[in-house]
């Protein structure tokens, strides 16, 4: 792990290089391919080397990481068009990248709190920063105070489970509790972070305010921290997981359904798919607290394959909002009869949204249907409708801003470059790639 952390480090001052975004571009995906060689194959139990860990886990998320902020410099090339502050944004995305992969690579709970909690402020810093209106301050605030506030009933639950097992490394949670008052302390801050239906608000205000690089990394890695969190700690609570997963499968799974309707009332591009990420994770959620094989492999297939998915959906809003500087669905209409070739990256992505074949979104739901229906078989209603509403948001979304009249005195005449290609097929072929190396997930069954 300290080869990855010393290579950011080093990256430091090539952030204050003028005119080198390209450098800093191409030493992303650099690393992003270093990372990717490094593959390994145990899970929950990898190579642990002092306050490191590395197993499939981290590994995944680390990649998902790397990848995701490499696809973040491309997809801001107006930044550094304008001139930006170029140097600041380099500096936060190092910072931001850094916090990440030491939350995902560290093997103390406390540790991992630490962490958790300085990945915000970069976050924090993209939003207000290089947000578009007024109302990201609002944004930033809700972002900030839903994160502290859940944040220190896990911090209180921490000491008080040092106190009794005298260690908070991972791998050695020998003392189990049975309190579900403590579970709530304990698990409140990833279920805010995932976000679970009820305390969701932040994330809508959030992607709206956000430039497309916070976007991006909001929906592809900072929403997997709660389930990476849910993960790790669950072992402490085996032996009282029955008294509680009933109610929150079914509070994700209804908020689900209700989330999927919110999203058919949408007028914004970007508040749709950040809604439809709510709806994604309340499906990862109900699918951990299964507790079983199934249930977490799914979930880990799913917070993968929605990284890739949603943060390729906001590209294409940013790209439609950079032309047309709305990201209204009454006004972009009929972009197929003006950027035909983006039409189909449209069709694309919303088809992978809706978890249709071979995506791996389909991977990651057939594995939770499988799991959520041996739980508890009335679950089936309840998948089924969110099956149903994703596929019809998802065209909702497509056939809106494809189909229609086109209002060609607003628009400035100009076709996609290659730039966007790039990114777009840089989301949408590791997410249809990965389905073929899917044995991963079956391999310890």
């Amino acid at each position: 792990m300290m080869k990855f952390i010393f290579m950011l480090i080093m990256m430091i001052p090539l952030s204050f290089l003028k005119e080198k975004n390209w450098l800093n571009q191409y030493l992303y995906f650099l690393m992003s391919s270093i990372i990717l060689v490094n593959i390994k194959f145990n899970y929950l139990m990898g190579s642990i080397s002092y306050m490191f860990m590395y197993d499939m886990l981290s590994y995944l998320m680390i990649l998902l990481s790397f990848w995701i902020c490499s696809l973040m410099i491309l997809a801001s090339s107006k930044i550094f068009k304008k001139n930006n502050h170029n140097n600041l944004f380099f500096m936060i995305m190092l910072f931001l990248l850094l916090a990440l992969m030491l939350t995902f690579s560290v093997s103390n709970l406390f540790l991992f709190y630490l962490f958790f909690e300085m990945s915000l402020i970069p976050t924090l810093m993209l939003i207000i920063g290089w947000g578009y209106q007024p109302e990201r301050i609002q944004a930033g605030k809700y972002l900030m105070f839903y994160t502290l506030f859940a944040s220190l009933p896990m911090m209180m639950f921490m000491f008080y489970y040092e106190m009794l097992n005298y260690s908070l490394v991972f791998f050695m949670f020998f003392i189990k509790i049975d309190s579900f008052m403590l579970f709530f302390f304990m698990n409140f801050v990833f279920l805010v972070k995932m976000p679970m239906y009820f305390v969701h608000l932040w994330l809508p205000k959030a992607h709206v305010e956000a430039p497309v690089s916070g976007s991006m990394i909001l929906a592809g890695v900072m929403l997997k921290l709660g389930g990476y969190g849910m993960f790790r700690v669950m072992k402490i609570f085996s032996v009282m997981i029955n008294q509680v997963n009933y109610l929150l499968i079914v509070i994700s799974l209804i908020g689900g359904v209700i989330v999927s309707l919110i999203c058919l009332r949408q007028s914004d591009m970007k508040s749709l798919i950040a809604y439809s990420s709510v709806s994604h994770m309340g499906l990862v959620l109900a699918g951990i607290m299964t507790m079983n094989h199934w249930g977490l492999m799914g979930s880990l297939g799913m917070m993968l394959a929605h990284g890739l998915c949603s943060s390729g959906l906001f590209c294409l809003a940013n790209i439609c909002y950079e032309r047309m500087s709305s990201r209204s669905l009454y006004l972009n209409k009929g972009l197929m009869n003006l950027m035909p070739s983006m039409s189909l990256w449209w069709f694309l992505l919303c088809s992978s949204n809706m978890a249709a074949p071979p995506s791996y979104n389909l991977l990651g739901e057939i594995m939770l249907i499988n799991s959520l229906v041996s739980w508890n078989f009335y679950l089936m209603i309840f998948i089924m409708l969110m099956s149903f509403f994703s596929a019809v948001y998802s065209l909702y979304l497509y056939s809106y801003s494809q189909h229609g009249m086109l209002y060609s005195g607003l628009y400035s005449f100009f076709n996609g470059n290659n730039r966007e290609y790039l990114l777009l097929m840089l989301h949408w072929l590791p997410l249809n790639l990965m389905i073929l190396k899917s044995e991963i997930f079956f391999m310890w069954l």
